[in-house]
């Protein structure tokens, strides 16, 4: 795949951008286990299709244990969802774009982002179920968490150099965003069926559109 290329591009950077938290007490710890035992599950069956037994058992638990941590499945994947959801590595990724211009800023970030996604391809998975199991309804509590940092590297676009036209931040992040995911996404599900011409030099052409668009001037 083309991500390949930006994983290698940001290999350096990785270790300083992935948030290490240690759980600090036993508790912690537990709910920790099951967090990521149920996302391994999740990813694998889905969200109908994995049991709070079988949660329990891959976690190494008892079942009455879990109800010490959660009050029901679906608190579970809500945990999953704002404790290890991908994007979560990718913020700080963003965050640490490096870049005078906006064009250089933006050229990197996208790097890291794909980056990032590319290591964590399940945030896929963990995408369709929240859209099509649960309709999107927690996808406002991801939102209030993730919208503030994202737009603290929006304004790191607003500060770098560059003729920037009158657009919103917000909808300048979104269009950021947009472009790049769908980048990541086509490039991940079609990349082996893609004929050479789509991929070759593919994301310097992405970014030569987010910047300039796709008419000539005049």
């Amino acid at each position: 795949m083309t991500t390949k290329r930006a994983t290698t591009r940001s290999t350096s950077a990785k270790a300083a951008t992935k948030p290490v938290v240690e759980p600090a007490t036993k508790g912690e710890r537990t709910r920790a286990i099951l967090l990521d035992a149920a996302k391994r599950l999740f990813v694998a069956n889905g969200y109908h299709g994995t049991s709070m037994r079988e949660i329990a058992d891959e976690a190494g638990l008892a079942l009455g244990g879990i109800y010490n941590h959660f009050g029901n499945k679906e608190d579970i994947f809500v945990g999953v969802l704002m404790e290890r959801h991908p994007f979560l590595v990718v913020l700080p990724a963003l965050q640490a774009a490096q870049g005078q211009t906006v064009e250089t800023l933006l050229r990197d970030a996208a790097w890291r982002m794909l980056a990032e996604l590319g290591q964590n391809q399940e945030f896929l998975n963990l995408m369709f179920i929240e859209l099509v199991e649960f309709e999107a309804r927690h996808v406002s509590l991801m939102f209030e968490t993730l919208f503030p940092p994202l737009m603290q590297f929006a304004q790191q676009i607003e500060k770098a150099r560059g003729p920037l036209r009158d657009i919103p931040l917000p909808i300048v992040l979104r269009s950021f965003l947009g472009l790049f995911f769908s980048y990541f996404i086509t490039d991940l599900i079609m990349g082996g069926q893609m004929p050479a011409a789509m991929k070759v030099g593919a994301f310097d052409h992405f970014v030569d559109i987010y910047l300039h668009g796709i008419l000539t001037e005049g």
